[in-house]
C-alpha cells in the first residue's frame, strides 16, 4: 500500500500534471472573461448597429462592472494558483540538496587572477596555461 501511494504522489506531482492542472483552471477562469466581455460589450454594440436599441447609463455601468468582476476574478484564480503551485514546489524541494556545480574559473598559477577554465593564456598576465588545471 505504501508503494502504490509514493507512486500516486509521485504521478499527481509530477510537472506535466501539475502544468495541466493549471492550464485547466486558468483557461476556465480566462473563458470567464471572454464570455463576460462578449456579453457585455460585443453584443450589445451589435444590437447597437443592428436594431438601434439605446443604452442608459446604468445598463453601460452594469456592463462594465461586469466585465471588471470577471477580470478581477481571473487575477485573483492566478495569484492563488501561483502561490499553491509556489508552495508545492517548496515542498519538492524541501530536503533534496543540490548538486555543486562545476567550476568555471580557474586561477593563473603565475599572477594568481581568475580566468576562464577553458582559457589557454591568461589575458592579465599573457602566461601560457600549463595543461591538466582544470
Amino acid at each position: 500500500m505504501k508503494k502504490f501511494l509514493k507512486e500516486f504522489k509521485e504521478f499527481a506531482l509530477r510537472g506535466n500534471v501539475m502544468d495541466m492542472a493549471v492550464g485547466v483552471l486558468i483557461g476556465g477562469a480566462f473563458s470567464g472573461i471572454v464570455t463576460s466581455l462578449t456579453t457585455n460589450f460585443i453584443q450589445p454594440i451589435i444590437k447597437f448597429c443592428m436594431t438601434g436599441k439605446t443604452y442608459t447609463m446604468e445598463q453601460i455601468s452594469g456592463y462594465a462592472s461586469s466585465f471588471g468582476s470577471a477580470v478581477v476574478n481571473f487575477i485573483i484564480m492566478a495569484f492563488i494558483l501561483f502561490c499553491l503551485l509556489k508552495g508545492i514546489n517548496k515542498l519538492m524541494s524541501f530536503g533534496k540538496s543540490e548538486e555543486p556545480k562545476a567550476p568555471t574559473t580557474k586561477v593563473c598559477p603565475y599572477c594568481m587572477s581568475e580566468i576562464n577554465i577553458k582559457a589557454t593564456r591568461c589575458p592579465h598576465c599573457t602566461s601560457k596555461q600549463p595543461e591538466g588545471t582544470e
